[in-house]
């Protein structure tokens, strides 16, 4: 089983930056693809950035340029580093690992933005 543990949301004025990590831990044997999604209310889940094994990324038009997601592999950890943030970008943001044997999402961390 594999756990993935959030941190770094919050409350942050348009303009501000967060840092939002997503920890990896239990029976991983090896991570492949690792994803940040984010749901607002009343709206549908949706992808942000995607980062595969080998270091490659993706990310959604609306966070191009403002939004990096990057890994250590050493810790297991996966991170979305937010800059210059807009009111549009609240929701509630989960990390999404998949595994050799797993596809595991964490419990979401809130990201509010105040204009």
């Amino acid at each position: 089983q594999v756990r993935l543990v959030e941190s770094g949301g919050g409350l942050v004025q348009a303009g501000g930056s967060l840092r939002l990590s997503c920890a990896a831990s239990g029976s991983i044997w090896r991570i492949n693809a690792m994803y940040w999604y984010r749901q607002a209310p009343g709206k549908p889940r949706e992808l942000v950035a995607a980062i595969a094994s080998d270091g490659r990324t993706n990310y959604a038009d609306s966070v191009q340029g403002r939004f990096t997601i990057s890994r250590d592999n050493a810790k297991n950890t996966m991170y979305l580093q937010m800059n210059s943030l807009k009111p549009e970008d609240t929701a509630v943001y989960y990390c999404n690992v998949i595994t050799t044997f797993a596809n595991a999402w964490g419990q979401g961390t809130q990201v509010t933005v105040s204009s």
